[in-house]
């Protein structure tokens, strides 16, 4: 006789390997809490519903009591037949307190089983990833303050273009993880919803009470569809979509910081913490915690897209192609658990290299500050700017920096030019010129950083400078 849950209906036994492509125990055992959580709050559930005595409720309690001790103390042994976490908790708990443990499914289907046990297991990991990006953008804003003024050359094409700070090119990603955050809350709302009850898709008949269960378990709300309940994995799209957009943030400032780390560039040194050498060339310090940060990238987006494909061509209530849907989530949780630290941790001791910053800033950055020039003296910025152009070509011909191009090389192509003119031609003049809300001016700057510092929940240390 088959020893699965639901073998009464059959007489064979099921082929070796399919056993082995059916099982989810050896992954979905991670959910061991949250499926304990789920069955002592339904026995609860079910006494309240008369289906158990109080001293039946107790017994079971008290089974899953030993049960949760098991794991925590990592004494829980599996067992042949143990198909999923659901029924190897259903045979040791019968193994603890004999036949009352069958009393314990009673209305309830892995189905709405399953959905509460992810559901209640995601909600609590995203409190911890939470935490995890509100550190990355206090470290980010930490490092914001301690080089508030330091003058960087920024990029567009990978090219340089205008002076910028560093603090506003790093406040660049603060803000971005400020948006991951929000988009976390968001998500969490339809996360935080509760699918018990439900049973294996139209309903519980046993007059359980699921506003009690969804107190008792912590969902602030529950579903209001049995069917669309336990086939529902929305959440755990929405989920990776939302990590494919942090780990995408993460990747872009993995990519600058090892460009800036660079020999060519020296903007930065990663500390040794975060570096790695080779086996080959005794001279070479590594960006391997960046490089695998940006390398992760790819498997975080290759799970949305693994479930997305997964999920879009199954009929409606549950199917067992769901069964799918905990790999990529267990995984992206992981990654992500382990990028975000090691991105604050690399922010955190990152080593600022202003000197040689300053010895690559090109003066053809000012080239735009010579065309707001002129646009202060009357002229048009359509004719500025292509006046300009031409002397920056004269520039580069001679080799001659725009803030010590002689003023009456400057005269040559135009007589608005006057004695001021060399006085707008430093790059933190230039910087501090861009001083509406959002710029890279100091004032700008520091207004970021007090606006992201009301956002964070993080202890900072450091005082905006006056």
């Amino acid at each position: 006789m088959s020893q699965q849950l639901w073998g009464g209906r059959f007489s064979g036994a099921t082929d070796a390997l399919m056993r082995k492509f059916n099982d989810s125990i050896f992954f979905d055992i991670r959910l061991w809490e949250a499926d304990l959580d789920g069955s002592m709050a339904y026995a609860k559930a079910l006494a309240r519903a008369s289906v158990l005595t109080e001293e039946e409720a107790d017994i079971i309690q008290d089974g899953l009591d030993e049960i949760r001790a098991e794991f925590s103390q990592r004494r829980f042994e599996l067992k042949s037949g143990d198909e999923d976490i659901h029924s190897a908790v259903e045979r040791r708990l019968g193994e603890l307190i004999g036949d009352l443990a069958g009393k314990l499914h009673t209305g309830r289907s892995r189905n709405d089983q399953v959905a509460t046990d992810t559901r209640l297991w995601l909600k609590r990991k995203l409190v911890v990833l939470r935490e995890q990006l509100d550190t990355l953008q206090g470290v980010i804003v930490s490092q914001a303050i301690t080089h508030l003024n330091v003058i960087m050359p920024g990029y567009t094409h990978l090219q340089q273009a205008q002076p910028v700070r560093f603090s506003h090119w790093l406040l660049s990603y603060a803000w971005m993880f400020q948006r991951d955050k929000e988009r976390l809350d968001d998500l969490t709302q339809r996360v935080d919803v509760m699918p018990l009850g439900s049973g294996a898709l139209s309903g519980n008949p046993f007059k359980i009470d699921r506003v009690f269960l969804a107190q008792a378990l912590g969902f602030a709300a529950l579903t209001a569809n049995s069917m669309d309940a336990v086939s529902d994995r929305d959440y755990i799209a929405e989920f990776l979509s939302w990590a494919a957009i942090t780990q995408l943030h993460l990747s872009r400032l993995a990519e600058d910081l090892i460009i800036y780390s660079s020999r060519e560039f020296g903007f930065v040194e990663l500390d040794d913490a975060y570096s790695t050498g080779s086996s080959l060339m005794p001279q070479k310090k590594n960006p391997d915690s960046l490089e695998l940060i940006r390398g992760k990238t790819g498997r975080v987006v290759g799970s949305l897209t693994g479930l997305l494909t997964t999920l879009k061509g199954q009929p409606s209530t549950y199917n067992k192609d769901s069964q799918e849907d905990k790999e990529p989530l267990f995984d992206t949780v992981d990654t992500l658990g382990m990028t975000l630290p090691i991105a604050a941790g690399v922010i955190k001791t990152l080593k600022v290299n202003p000197g040689r910053i300053y010895d690559a800033m090109d003066s053809l950055m000012l080239a735009t500050e010579l065309a707001d020039y002129l646009v202060d003296k009357g002229l048009p910025f359509r004719e500025a700017h292509h006046l300009v152009g031409k002397i920056v070509q004269q520039a580069i011909a001679i080799d001659q920096p725009l803030y010590s191009f002689p003023l009456a090389a400057y005269k040559k192509f135009s007589d608005l030019f006057d004695r001021d003119v060399h006085e707008r031609l430093t790059f933190n003049r230039a910087a501090d010129r861009r001083d509406s809300l959002g710029g890279t001016s100091e004032n700008a700057v520091k207004a970021q950083i007090e606006l992201l510092r009301d956002l964070i929940e993080f202890d900072f240390d450091e005082e905006v400078a006056d």
